[in-house]
């Protein structure tokens, strides 16, 4: 069974690899659009090409920190997501990068929708998609902190596989 479980971390270790050549792929087509952006002439074309940019380095933060909680939860600590804390902070490591995505499409959004008002409901929508999250992952927050109070032995578990990482 152990040969399983080193599998399966070898696995999650491939796939953070990939995550973190999906980010690295992504900064470098953004940075090419930046070059080409300010080699074109700073204007209002250039100006979104820039935003475009902004947007693509977004989805790299997040496939990076994709990759960062995949190698830390999985292969690092090879943790398994079971007792409340656990999943609290795996969830919450996931919903901060998503959160953060979202925010910066809606604000790539909107300065898109100052040439087409058409596109001013889709940021409307991906601003009012992050109130929700974040007031949806408060509630979980606070609905969990109850539950890892009847497991106090699970966030000492938790802070001894932090040790792992220091």
């Amino acid at each position: 069974m152990k040969w399983l479980l080193r599998m399966f971390s070898g696995i999650h270790a491939f796939m953070a690899l990939l995550f973190a050549c999906a980010s690295l792929m992504l900064i470098a087509v953004s940075a090419s659009i930046c070059w080409s952006a300010v080699a074109e002439g700073l204007d209002r074309a250039a100006a979104e090409s820039i935003i475009e940019a902004v947007g693509l380095l977004a989805a790299a933060v997040v496939a990076l920190q994709v990759a960062q909680t995949i190698m830390e939860e999985e292969v690092v600590r090879d943790a398994h997501i079971s007792a409340p804390t656990r999943v609290r902070r795996f969830l919450s490591r996931f919903m901060v990068v998503i959160v953060v995505a979202l925010a910066v499409e809606g604000l790539v959004a909107t300065f898109r929708a100052h040439d087409d008002p058409g596109q001013l409901l889709y940021a409307a929508g991906m601003v009012c998609s992050v109130a929700l999250l974040l007031a949806g992952w408060g509630l979980f927050v606070h609905l969990n902190r109850s539950a890892e109070e009847l497991e106090p032995e699970a966030m000492a578990d938790a802070k001894r596989e932090d040790r792992k990482l220091s």
